[in-house]
């Protein structure tokens, strides 16, 4: 087996339509500090451990087709709640979207965020 190299995660970057508007969407949900606004092709909200949660800002951005897979989800986020009916009232309030295809029950839910990238919340 090679010897592992000594890589640190730092940052995880989505595609999307507007970087600014994704950007304060995740803020408002998290709470995360807003960093590194460029020209609006570039925001970035930073961790407490300094890892980035990216958003760029790609031309013909086409949003994943969740739970089908014409246009792929690529990737989706996790987040941890303690209750996930006062989560999912801020969410929707915030712009994000419950799709019908709930695959988690009473487990996890999984969402939309406004360029329609999945993310699920489960209970903490």
């Amino acid at each position: 087996m090679p010897a592992q190299m000594n890589m640190r995660l730092t940052a995880v970057t989505l595609d999307c339509a507007d970087p600014l508007a994704l950007a304060a969407f995740y803020q408002q949900a998290t709470g995360l500090r807003l960093v590194d606004r460029s020209d609006g092709g570039f925001a970035g909200l930073v961790c407490e451990d300094g890892l980035i949660v990216g958003f760029q800002r790609v031309d013909n951005y086409q949003a994943p087709r969740w739970p089908e897979q014409t246009v792929p989800q690529q990737f989706h986020f996790d987040f941890a709640v303690d209750d996930l009916d006062r989560a999912e009232a801020l969410l929707l309030e915030s712009g994000a979207v419950k799709p019908d295809s709930q695959p988690g029950g009473d487990r996890w839910r999984v969402f939309l965020d406004p360029a329609g990238h999945p993310f699920c919340l489960t209970r903490s």
